[in-house]
């Protein structure tokens, strides 16, 4: 029989595809089914973050953070509070730190719950997308009832937080935990032995340990592939070191590795959560000096500060040059550096496989496209 000889043919995935999740584009040259080059287009959200921030008053730019992983917004507000603290030398009240930890944790589970059920819906499971959602929405409820809002929170101060727990509010919170302790466990039960979902994702989408540290890849992604790498636990800040929680980690490196850990993950911070709820003490929720945040001026210095975000490693590198506006904001936003080794982990992949793999690194083009 005769050789069939075929052509590559260029296929645009995105920037309007409903599996990339926001306006990204994947530029792909294929061989039928199979995947011989892909070539991530960014660019389509870009709004000047970094740029915007050299015009605003230090405080003022703390709602765009919000905006970067609109998912996990919380611990974007505390990375940059905490940098421009360290340019002061400021010392955060202990209940403000305490304040900061639960709610960073309730948004990394909140976000981790819209990643399980979107990637479970991108690879045609429906169900998992409805339980996810219920149970995001209860912990938006207690975000929203000490923050004022459901999504772009605007909670952490330079300085503390902008206001203290509603009455009874720790209590709720503790109420939550032990619903989410039972319905994350049926998650788990419900999706991970079933024998679809496991053929569409183990062995798929292999990286190695040296293919993670040479791309600069963080978070769930890095510790999928055994690299026991996690900023709370490793390079400790705020006050993570007072609680016991684990680092999930899985050596298989493949995108069934990374849900497994996700799904952990979401129960170290449940348990994270129950120790800051047990110890919380009374006391101020932001400093003096920091509730006259329009007089903040950082002495002339810079400063790289990073947290542990659910994508995964976040930084802000801020330069103050003395005056009542940063001289240079950057920011190491966790999925454009992650979002970048699908160049090389998609070729010799199908096409099947892209969405499976695409989802499994949990990118938000908001701070991609930052």
């Amino acid at each position: 029989m005769p050789e069939l000889k075929t052509e590559t043919m260029t296929l645009n995935m995105g920037p309007q595809h409903p599996s990339t999740h926001g306006v990204f584009r994947l530029q792909l040259k294929v061989d039928g089914e199979t995947i011989k080059e892909a070539i991530p287009v960014m660019g389509y959200l870009h709004r000047g973050s970094e740029k915007l921030a050299e015009r605003f008053l230090y405080s003022q730019f703390i709602p765009y953070t919000d905006r970067l992983d609109y998912l996990n917004a919380m611990t974007n507000n505390y990375v940059y509070c905490a940098a421009i603290e360290e340019l002061l030398e400021w010392e955060v009240p202990e209940r403000a730190e305490y304040l900061r930890v639960i709610t960073m944790e309730l948004n990394r589970i909140a976000s981790h719950l819209v990643w399980w059920g979107t990637y479970l819906l991108d690879i045609g499971a429906m169900s998992p997308f409805l339980y996810a959602f219920r149970d995001r929405e209860t912990i938006l409820d207690r975000l929203n009832e000490i923050s004022g809002a459901r999504m772009t929170f605007n909670y952490h101060r330079i300085g503390g937080v902008k206001w203290d727990a509603p009455e009874g509010w720790i209590e709720k919170v503790q109420e939550t935990v032990k619903e989410l302790y039972e319905n994350i466990q049926e998650f788990d039960t419900l999706v991970t032995g079933n024998e679809v979902f496991r053929a569409r994702t183990i062995g798929v989408g292999k990286l190695s340990k040296d293919q993670v540290i040479n791309w600069g890849l963080s978070g769930p992604i890095a510790r999928g592939s055994g690299i026991p790498i996690d900023l709370r636990k490793t390079e400790p800040y705020s006050i993570y070191d007072r609680f016991d929680f684990d680092i999930p980690t899985q050596e298989d490196g493949d995108v069934f590795a990374r849900y497994k850990v996700r799904i952990e993950e979401m129960f170290q911070s449940l348990r994270i959560i129950e120790q800051a709820c047990a110890q919380i003490p009374e006391g101020d929720i932001i400093t003096k000096k920091g509730k006259r945040l329009m007089m903040i001026k950082p002495p002339a210095g810079e400063v790289y500060k990073r947290a542990e975000a659910s994508k995964g490693e976040i930084g802000v590198y801020a330069i103050s040059n003395g005056k009542n506006k940063p001289y240079r904001i950057k920011l190491r936003r966790p999925s454009f550096v992650n979002v970048s080794i699908l160049q090389h982990m998609l070729v010799g992949e199908s096409i099947q496989n892209l969405v499976a793999i695409f989802g499994s690194l949990d990118v938000v083009l908001g701070e991609v496209d930052a």
